[in-house]
């Protein structure tokens, strides 16, 4: 069974950093491209940053471009969302998900393994 885990979410003041883990099981996603989504009450699923298979490639939605940052160790089967200068608007849940591609995409709908969700919430 295919399980994608997040944790590191929680409560930060602005301006402040939290570091998302997803440690996925059931099957190795090192060929595969991985990424983060978030989703606020009462708006979509949105993207915030994918990643290649190998690394080597990564995209970030505009409004967090600069402030985080995306990585995997395929070694490790874990992916990364390491955040910076957290500002009140990047309050929601944060997802982790896997494509059965390589190729980094920024639709949710290329996805097909989601995580449950980790909650961060940014106090101004």
């Amino acid at each position: 069974q295919v399980q994608l885990v997040e944790s590191g979410g929680g409560l930060v003041q602005a301006g402040g950093s939290l570091r998302l883990s997803c440690a996925a099981s059931g099957r190795t996603f090192s060929n595969n491209a991985m990424g983060w989504f978030r989703q606020a009450p009462g708006k979509d699923r949105e993207f915030v940053a994918g990643i290649s298979w190998s690394g080597r490639t990564t995209k970030y939605a505009d409004s967090v471009k600069g402030r985080f940052t995306i990585s995997r160790d395929n070694a490790e089967n874990t992916l990364y969302l390491q955040m910076e200068s957290l500002k009140p608007e990047d309050t929601a849940e944060y997802y982790c998900a896997a494509r059965r591609g390589s190729y980094l995409r920024d639709n949710r709908g290329d996805y097909d393994y989601w995580g449950q969700g980790t909650q961060v919430t940014v106090s101004s």
